[in-house]
């Protein structure tokens, strides 16, 4: 019998933090947006979305990162430690208010 994958979604997870290189961005916090997809297979061994959203805000917040690159690969890595059970990540993070005509991001997709 093959095993069941489940997948959680958080979509449009946002709040503000510093991120980025230029002066502004590094003196104002801006609008970020956060889109993750996990995938697990065991439901009793499930992972908690509320915590995901939690650890996710206090990474990037606290983390006053320069790259989005730098962002993602500590949430990454955080989720990971707290959450081994994860088979598929994939991770975006949006800076919606940077540029007037684009809406601009990093995304990742990782399987484990």
């Amino acid at each position: 019998m093959e095993a069941k994958k489940y997948k959680i979604l958080i979509e449009d997870l946002t709040f503000k933090a510093i991120l980025g290189l230029l002066e502004k961005e590094r003196e104002e916090e801006q609008l970020v947006v956060v889109n993750v997809e996990i995938e697990y297979f065991d439901k009793k061994n499930y992972v908690d979305y509320a915590k995901v959203c939690d650890l996710i805000v206090e990474i990037i917040k606290n983390g006053k990162f320069m790259l989005i690159e730098d962002a993602i690969d500590e949430v990454e890595k955080a989720l990971l430690r707290e959450f081994s059970q994860i088979k598929t990540l994939k991770l975006s993070i949006k800076k919606p208010e940077i540029l007037k005509n684009a809406l601009v991001g990093v995304e990742i997709l990782r399987n484990f």
